[in-house]
C-alpha cells in the first residue's frame, strides 16, 4: 500500500521541479530579449558578437560587413522619430532577409548595422543587391521615406589576422572611406583593397 507521506513528498518534488523549470524558462526568455534590439528585432552588439564568433569558428570563408544609413538624420528631423523608427525597422527586416539562414545580422546602435555571412563567389553582387535593397523607399503614414546606405565589407580570408575584431576594423575603415564620397549612399567598398578603389569592378562602385 502506498504511503501517503511518500506520495506527498513526490508531489512536492515535482511541484518544485516544475516551478524551477518555469522560472528558468522565463529567465531564458528575458535574457534572450535583452540581446535583441526591441525596435528591429536584430541582435544587439553582445548577442551578435557571440553568434558571429561561432560562425567564423565553423567556416573558414566568412565575411563581415558594416552598413550605415545615409540621410537618416534628415528623416528624423523633418518627419519625426516615429518615421525614423519605421526606417530602422525596415532596414532591419531587409538586412535579415538578405543574410538568409547562413548569416547573422545585428544593430550596433543608431543607424549602424552589422552582419556576418558566408563568403562565396557571389558576395560582390550580393553586397550591391543589399545597397539597392536598403535604398528602397519606406512608406510611413502616407509619406515616402528614402535613405541610402554606405557599406564596408571584409573577407576574413583576405585579412592578415582572420579574426572578428580585425574584420570589423577593416569593414569600418572601408565604410568610412567611401561615406564622404556617396550621394544617397549608393556605394560600397570591399576591404582590404582600399588603395585599389578605382580598379574595383563597376558593380562594386555603384554610380552616385
Amino acid at each position: 500500500m502506498t504511503n501517503p507521506a511518500d506520495v506527498t513528498q513526490v508531489l512536492t518534488v515535482l511541484a518544485l521541479a516544475g516551478g524551477w523549470a518555469l522560472h528558468a524558462s522565463r529567465l531564458y526568455r528575458r535574457l534572450d530579449r535583452s540581446h535583441h534590439d526591441p525596435l528591429t528585432g536584430l541582435w544587439t552588439r553582445d548577442g551578435w558578437t557571440r553568434r558571429a564568433e561561432r560562425i567564423i569558428a565553423r567556416r573558414q570563408k566568412a565575411a563581415v560587413l558594416l552598413a550605415d544609413l545615409d540621410g537618416f538624420k534628415p528623416v528624423n528631423d523633418v518627419h519625426g522619430h516615429a518615421a525614423g523608427d519605421a526606417v530602422l525597422a525596415a532596414a532591419g527586416e531587409r538586412l535579415t532577409a538578405w543574410c538568409g539562414t547562413h548569416g547573422v545580422a545585428g544593430r550596433l546602435g543608431g543607424d549602424e548595422f552589422v552582419a556576418v555571412v558566408v563568403d562565396d563567389d557571389r558576395l560582390d553582387d550580393r553586397l550591391a543587391d543589399l545597397a539597392e535593397l536598403l535604398r528602397q523607399p519606406v512608406e510611413h503614414q502616407g509619406v515616402t521615406l528614402t535613405v541610402g546606405a554606405s557599406i564596408g565589407a571584409a573577407r576574413l580570408a583576405a585579412l592578415p589576422e582572420p579574426t572578428l575584431s580585425a574584420a570589423l576594423t577593416a569593414a569600418d575603415q572601408a565604410m568610412y572611406r567611401v561615406k564622404g564620397r556617396t550621394r544617397r549612399g549608393r556605394r560600397l567598398l570591399l576591404a582590404p583593397a582600399f588603395a585599389a578603389l578605382r580598379s574595383l569592378p563597376q558593380r562594386l562602385r555603384l554610380a552616385a
